[in-house]
């Protein structure tokens, strides 16, 4: 392991711990996700081309764990509904969805998804449910780009039309 390798990856932790903390809002969850991060930027240190942006690199790896564990958690807390309606598939267990305020919270996000036009619930749908961006491409018949911006105006529209459920 080179010198400048673990300096430059040395200076950059509390970015990322910041980084960590945006993407789990969990500091024990952040903390792993950096350790998981230099662990394996450390062990792919030989990937590293010089004159690249590390920064940027070490930040891609740490989102691209934090996906993947993401993935892993939605996988493996899939449940099988047999409600008539279907309305419960895939709500985690702590969804608060037993309070009236959490029903009603959950009403709302639905009701907000479903107000979204066609062209933008349908690749933003399939990407909360875990499809990839060139996934959704390929089904959608739609250049890679059109279905990244789709999904981020959609997640915007989202932010804005349910606003009052930040903390």
């Amino acid at each position: 392991m080179s010198k400048a390798f673990e300096t430059k990856l040395l200076s950059l932790q509390s970015n990322l711990l910041n980084f960590a903390y945006m993407l789990t809002s969990n500091r024990d969850d952040a903390y792993d996700l950096l350790q998981d991060t230099t662990i394996k930027a450390l062990d792919n240190e030989d990937k590293y081309v010089e004159n690249t942006n590390f920064k940027g690199w070490v930040f891609t790896i740490m989102r691209n764990i934090f996906i993947n564990n993401y993935r892993k958690v939605v996988r493996s807390a899939t449940v099988v509904d047999t409600t008539e309606d279907l309305y419960h598939l895939n709500l985690p267990q702590d969804s608060g969805f037993e309070t009236p305020e959490g029903s009603v919270a959950a009403n709302e996000i639905t009701g907000a998804i479903n107000a979204l036009t066609e062209e933008y619930r349908i690749p933003f749908s399939m990407y909360v449910a875990g499809y990839k961006y060139n996934e959704i491409s390929e089904k959608m018949n739609l250049p890679l780009g059109t279905v990244k911006s789709r999904i981020f105006f959609a997640r915007k529209q989202l932010q804005d039309t349910l606003k009052d459920y930040r903390n």
